[in-house]
């Protein structure tokens, strides 16, 4: 059994999984930000007003990045990136332990 390639192996996934954990990270924030956090106004008795507003929140919706999905699964995805950092983080930690320990054994 070859030690050398295997604690390359679990290093190197790890350090795959933080990076595709920060590109979902970075991924759904984004997609966060783009929401439109605004919403119709349900009575406005000036009409030409509501309108215009209107008018510029769709002018200023179209020069945002659309987001692909909603809030709800950005805030998931936010969650699960977090967790599959974390986890990552903790395959790096062990094997970083391990590779540690052997060469304690070896001297």
């Amino acid at each position: 059994m070859n030690i050398n390639n295997n604690m390359n192996s679990a290093i190197l996934s790890g350090t795959i999984g933080i990076q595709r954990a920060s590109q979902g990270l970075t991924q759904n924030t984004s997609n966060l930000a783009g929401l439109s956090a605004f919403t119709l106004p349900n009575s406005d008795p000036q009409e030409f007003l509501a309108n215009a507003t209107l008018t510029q929140l769709s002018s200023i919706k179209k020069l945002l990045p659309e987001a692909i999905d909603g809030i709800t699964s950005n805030l998931v995805g936010l969650s699960v990136n977090l967790t599959n950092a974390q986890a990552s983080t903790k395959v790096v930690d062990t094997a970083s332990d391990t590779v540690g320990t052997i060469l304690d054994i070896l001297a």
